[in-house]
């Protein structure tokens, strides 16, 4: 059993479907007070936190979706206040490392394995956009002489806190706008509401395989923020 703490666009198929079968196992176990599995760690780290778990299944799901998959099995709405575990069973670094060892044969994930610092931050660059603008300029340059050029650890711990945060209106739009930009020139007219538009983007990119976004975080995990 394993809640993956990466976005779930680094997830090949197996593991994205497998990830939400039991996470939907594991709600149960949380939610209604099961023993099967009530000591594991993956259950014990979810204790208290279930709009968390909720979130995280949003987040499987806007990429099952992305890829075609269906999807009939809703959970409780989200709460407001979304409180994440402090603790994980792996840090993101080796995470990755796990998956590099599982996925080394297949080639259904949509966001490739990191390399590097650089390849990381270009995956979530508008997911950053839209949460934390300042954030987003200040690391720019830090990938060219700062601190996260070689610190790809630290990297990864720093964008998955900030991609737990939700994003304010206004930043979401500006990311949206900015995405947008890349099949601008597909002669359909931009959407004026948030929702609308990322559905649009999500639509063109997928149907012409347009590399820069299909490769991004914020072409799914967006999806749970828009309205």
């Amino acid at each position: 059993m394993r809640i993956w703490d990466l976005n779930p666009g680094y997830l090949d198929r197996k593991r994205l479907l497998g990830e939400h079968r039991e996470l939907h196992g594991l709600f149960n176990i949380v939610s209604l007070h099961k023993k099967g599995y009530s000591h594991h760690p993956e259950t014990l780290r979810w204790v208290n936190h279930l709009p968390a778990l909720c979130m995280r299944h949003g987040l499987l799901v806007s990429e099952m979706l992305l890829r075609g998959y269906r999807h009939h099995s809703p959970l409780p709405e989200i709460a407001e206040d979304i409180s994440w575990p402090a603790i994980r069973i792996d840090p993101p670094i080796r995470q990755f490392e796990l998956l590099a060892d599982k996925q080394q044969h297949e080639d259904s994930a949509r966001i490739p394995l990191p390399d590097n610092a650089q390849q990381l931050w270009a995956q979530h660059k508008y997911s950053v956009m839209a949460r934390e603008p300042a954030l987003y300029s200040r690391i720019g340059p830090e990938m060219a002489q700062g601190i996260y050029r070689t610190d790809i650890s630290g990297l990864a711990e720093l964008l998955i806190a900030t991609l737990r945060k939700r994003p304010s209106p206004g930043h979401l739009s500006n990311a949206l706008h900015h995405m947008w930009g890349y099949v601008s020139d597909s002669g359909i007219s931009k959407p004026d509401n948030s929702a609308e538009l990322l559905q649009t983007i999500r639509h063109l990119v997928t149907e012409r395989r347009e590399k820069y976004l299909l490769e991004s975080t914020a072409l799914s995990e967006l999806q749970a923020w828009v309205s």
